[in-house]
């Protein structure tokens, strides 16, 4: 749209990026919409069809697209594991940039269904950079594209880990993800693409899925507060992680994809925690102990343990100017007052005979 200006001239507004979102009903999908929206993006996302609707961390955003004006996030049906209907939306949205987020994530779970895990995963980001080759080289357009890698592809690497740390995967999980990476790697040193792949050091939020074990321990911890749960029950408390605010990470992938040049970066903070101190913390903020709730049930120990993973992200502070700006401990109360808060809303609702509190222990 065009404004004149002392009737002299006239000033373009210059076209909206258009960003193509993987996996943006997730976490990460979540806060990365809400970055590119405020940054004046057109944002398109991809989901699965499901029975049931998994929008919940987008719906505050949603717009229905019948309001063309201000519907700038729209949402599309297509899986990674369907390469027509990846490349069929290439090139109706013809995207100025590609964040890749989509994934089976959960590592324990990986164990239970790994040839689904490495489809989606390994394959399916295959899928994605073909593509987004084949689309590129047909219309001559430019596309950019990010890989979302993770932390557990250094496995029983010992920290800290960087960018030129070796890979030691222990999980079908990570397998792929580090499968993931080398197919990135291969497109921009193949095709000239413009590839990026971001190693993100664990990343939570009040938006984590429940059954990963940082929500999984605030959402606990609320029921009990409130009366609705007396026990925890969990795996491996020594296990030591890198853990950021997931809202933080979603900068660092969106810079990648602004430098000249495409590279790999690590995500972290530099600190590293154990599940037992993520117990101290978010216990003695509402005044209890966990050891009066938490019990171990070696269910959810892995087959392979991941011992340590703590980044070393000074590549992404020197080329990026990233850094992290939420700290472990205020990560863990933003957590736990978001899951006290629904946990009373829920208690509320089992006291007036709405629902019960599913049994749990």
């Amino acid at each position: 749209m065009a404004s004149e200006n002392n009737g002299s001239r006239s000033d373009v507004e210059m076209p909206r990026k258009i960003a193509l979102v993987t996996g943006i009903t997730g976490q990460d999908g979540s806060y990365l919409t809400e970055f590119l929206l405020e940054k004046g993006y057109e944002v398109h996302g991809l989901i699965r069809r499901s029975s049931n609707f998994n929008t919940q961390r987008i719906n505050h955003i949603y717009i229905d697209p019948h309001n063309a004006d201000k519907a700038l996030m729209k949402l599309h049906y297509a899986d990674l594991t369907d390469a027509s209907s990846l490349r069929r939306w290439l090139d109706v949205i013809k995207p100025d940039e590609v964040y890749n987020l989509a994934a089976q994530s959960h590592v324990a779970v990986s164990f239970e269904i790994p040839d689904y895990t490495a489809d989606v995963v390994a394959t399916g980001a295959l899928r994605l950079l073909e593509a987004v080759r084949s689309h590129t080289a047909d219309t001559g357009r430019t596309v950019k594209y990010y890989q979302a890698g993770s932390s557990e592809m250094f496995g029983a690497t010992p920290p800290p880990q960087s960018e030129t740390t070796p890979f030691h995967p222990r999980s079908p999980y990570a397998a792929s993800k580090v499968a993931a990476h080398w197919y990135t790697v291969n497109y921009r040193e193949a095709y000239g693409l413009f590839a990026c792949n971001g190693i993100l050091f664990n990343h939570e939020s009040p938006r984590r899925g429940e059954n990963f074990v940082t929500r999984k321990i605030t959402r606990a911890l609320g029921r009990i507060k409130v009366g609705l749960q007396r026990k925890l029950f969990l795996g491996n408390l020594q296990a030591s992680r890198d853990w950021g605010f997931a809202g933080d990470y979603v900068e660092a992938m969106w810079l990648m994809l602004q430098q000249e040049e495409a590279d790999d970066y690590v995500v972290a903070t530099e600190e590293s925690h154990t599940v037992e101190e993520f117990l101290e913390v978010s216990f003695g903020y509402l005044g209890l102990n966990w050891k009066d709730h938490v019990e171990i049930d070696k269910r959810y120990f892995r087959p392979s343990e991941v011992d340590n993973l703590k980044g070393d992200a000074s590549k992404a502070k020197e080329v990026l100017g990233w850094k992290p700006k939420v700290g472990f401990e205020k990560l863990v109360k933003m957590m736990v007052d978001e899951d006290l808060e629904l946990a009373k809303r829920e208690k509320v609702l089992v006291d007036a005979g709405y629902m019960d509190a599913q049994q749990q222990p």
